[in-house]
């Protein structure tokens, strides 16, 4: 008889207790052990776990009225700039934004040692945070200048809301010009000096539900160390690349957007980081939990690292074409084989990281305190 579950029998279980979840390293386990029948029978949960540089991230912030009231045109928080264009006193403070004068773009174009990723850090670490608001004054909004410290503790709301995160697989980068390229993807050497990746492989979300079968709008999450939402597909989805025999897509694919309360988060899984030659970003943790429904949830929930492949790029674009395919098993072995070469594979992401979300997303839903939510639609390439 097939195995078929429901998010609410789930549920039930996890608020009785006896909801049995595993880590997807668990499962993968479990799966190559039992198969996926007797692993759908015996497993009702599947946490998965991501830590990376996620440069499509920020924060919707209402940083209260004053007296008299402001409606902000230019707003800095520690000399960075956000987006005022929204109302009165709510802006938008993207990661990626670099401060004003910025002492280590000054030597060197590029190079920035703070930004809107570290402005979020700062604010979940608790520490005061310079805020200067100009305006142009109406008759209903007179105040035109303000500047204020502020926690997050007493800002009325902060919503960490970011367009594009826990990308579905990406490319593997290295460089076959001559010179050092500064890139997204980290510094990348000479002549395939290394090849850098950033992905969790068996532990990513969205390599464990390939066609987001249970990952939709309104899906609970793991955020930044709080509960969040998936809230609409992310910025760039694409579920239409190749796929292998397993579903995993060869290269970049789909994206989430999520959304969530800033204060519930943890400066150790919002951490604004500085990418050489690149600019500021923020690396961000993410764990959603995927519900085993039946047999081949079971299944995609088993892959490996043996299973994941990406796609070698070329990113001085001296050649457009891919120069081949690697597994995650390989890039994490540390050195892979490109045109004959060994070369030093480097990843962005954190697998300790990742991993640890996972069991913390396990530990909350077998002590009852995390429930699933059940997608109200579901992400462009789902079959459903």
């Amino acid at each position: 008889m097939a195995v078929v579950k429901t998010y609410e029998e789930i549920n039930e279980k996890i608020k009785s207790g006896k909801v049995v979840v595993v880590t997807a390293e668990e499962m993968t386990r479990i799966v190559r052990e039992k198969g996926e029948k007797r692993a759908a029978e015996e497993v009702d949960v599947v946490t998965t776990g991501t830590f990376a540089p996620m440069c499509s991230s920020g924060v919707f912030i209402n940083f209260g009225h004053t007296k008299p009231p402001i409606k902000a045109h230019r707003v800095l928080l520690n000399n960075v700039p956000a987006y005022a264009g929204l109302a009165a006193v709510d802006i938008y403070l993207g990661a990626t934004e670099p401060a004003l004068e910025d002492p280590l773009n000054k030597i060197h174009p590029g190079l920035f040692e703070y930004g809107g990723g570290h402005v979020i850090h700062d604010l979940v670490s608790g520490k005061p945070v310079v805020l200067k608001a100009e305006a142009y004054g109406t008759d209903c909004y007179p105040n035109r200048y303000v500047e204020k410290t502020v926690y997050l503790k007493d800002l009325p709301n902060a919503v960490l809301c970011n367009p594009r995160n826990a990308y579905q697989n990406y490319n593997c980068a290295v460089n076959l010009s001559r010179k050092t390229l500064y890139t997204y993807m980290g510094v990348l050497k000479p002549k395939l000096g290394n090849a850098n990746y950033s992905t969790s492989g068996a532990l990513s979300p969205l390599l464990n539900d390939p066609y987001y079968r249970t990952i939709g709008m309104g899906t609970r999450i793991f955020l930044g160390g709080g509960i969040g939402y998936v809230v609409w597909h992310g910025t760039q989805h694409n579920p239409n690349v190749p796929r292998n025999d397993r579903g995993i897509p060869r290269g970049p694919a789909g994206t989430l957007m999520v959304l969530g309360d800033l204060k519930q988060m943890q400066p150790r899984w919002l951490v604004g980081v500085s990418i050489l030659g690149y600019g500021c970003s923020l690396a961000v943790g993410i764990g959603i939990p995927i519900p085993v429904l039946d047999e081949e949830m079971a299944y995609y929930t088993g892959v490996s690292d043996e299973d994941i492949v990406t796609q070698v790029k070329d990113y001085s674009f001296t050649e457009s074409e891919p120069l081949g395919e690697v597994s995650y098993a390989e890039l994490k072995k540390g050195v892979i084989r490109i045109r004959g070469k060994e070369v030093p594979t480097v990843p962005l992401s954190s697998y300790l990281r990742a991993r640890e979300i996972a069991e913390i997303l396990k530990n909350w839903i077998k002590s009852g305190s995390f429930l699933l939510g059940k997608p109200q639609e579901y992400l462009p390439g789902c079959p459903q």
